[in-house]
């Protein structure tokens, strides 16, 4: 028979040890789980530097693309996306009767923000530069078509490629014609036309639309929203081979203006496209403005 006290002192030894176990057990199943420990200083040290060479070269690889394509400077990073998109409204002085209340597609020529940024977009679709597209890959810069099916269909496969480098094609009509000079039911055509183009030729049916010249009226909007289409952007400037256009008195760029272009060459400009992006890339970063994708703020 085990004495009474030294069956306590027993117990009491088992109890810990239980009690030991039980704490290691929690820890390992993590309900009381253990502090990790501290990375060493150098180590901290070693990841900022690693951090910092990776940008540096990925900063002199920038500079290398861009003295290739003959620019002054490297073009800016666009910023993130905004995580909450901007409420685009039409323009004061660009609505059509009764705009707002029938819901019909904004029509704007710049994105409210005070990010400097600016949109490239790319009308028509005439000139099909393989330049160009090498250009604008290299140098990462974002940008935005809107095509006309007449001009497009001898070279679907063009803008094909455009489209697998992230480009979104969007409709500019299949004919390009002055649309307030047309009936309800022929503006209709021309633009459901398009969004119909697009989605067979492309797989995916635009929300954007441009209307050829910037010219509308009720009608076109109308129609352009039947036709499943959300925005109606136009332009505060254009860029040539050769030189700029500008809405605003003070031809200045401002902070989310859409620039507009033409897919064009030395049959029409001064130029190439190629001579036009350096045109329109060397401004806007000699001004602080960086190039961003116009469809992460819609």
């Amino acid at each position: 028979m085990v004495p009474i006290r030294s069956g306590l002192v027993l117990l009491a030894v088992a109890s810990l040890v239980s009690g030991c176990a039980r704490s290691a057990e929690t820890d390992v199943r993590g309900r009381q789980p253990l502090k990790a420990p501290r990375a060493p200083a150098a180590d901290l040290k070693a990841h900022k530097a690693r951090i910092q060479a990776a940008r540096l070269r990925a900063e002199q690889a920038r500079l290398v693309v861009a003295k290739r394509w003959g620019l002054k400077r490297a073009p800016l990073a666009a910023p993130p996306a905004p995580a909450t998109k901007p409420r685009i409204a039409t323009r004061d002085g660009f609505e059509v009767d009764g705009h707002g209340e029938k819901g019909l597609p904004p029509v704007f020529t710049t994105i409210p923000t005070r990010q400097k940024v600016v949109f490239l977009t790319i009308d028509d679709g005439a000139e099909k530069d393989p330049a160009f597209l090498r250009m604008m890959s290299e140098l990462k810069i974002p940008y935005t078509a809107f095509l006309s099916d007449y001009l497009v269909k001898d070279d679907y496969g063009y803008f094909r490629k455009m489209r697998d480098r992230g480009v979104v094609l969007n409709n500019h009509t299949l004919h390009h014609p002055y649309l307030p000079g047309l009936s309800y039911a022929r503006q209709k055509r021309e633009i459901c036309g398009m969004q119909n183009v697009i989605e067979k030729r492309y797989g995916t049916r635009p929300t954007l639309f441009r209307p050829p010249y910037g010219n509308y009226n009720e009608d076109t909007l109308r129609a352009a929203k039947s036709c499943g289409i959300r925005y109606a952007p136009i332009w505060n400037e254009e860029v040539f081979a050769d030189h700029w256009e500008y809405r605003e008195w003070d031809r200045k760029l401002r902070p989310g203006d859409i620039v507009l272009s033409h897919f064009r060459g030395r049959g029409d400009w001064k130029g190439t496209m190629p001579d036009m992006v350096r045109r329109f890339l060397d401004k806007v970063t000699a001004e602080g403005y960086a190039v961003a994708r116009l469809e992460d703020y819609l």
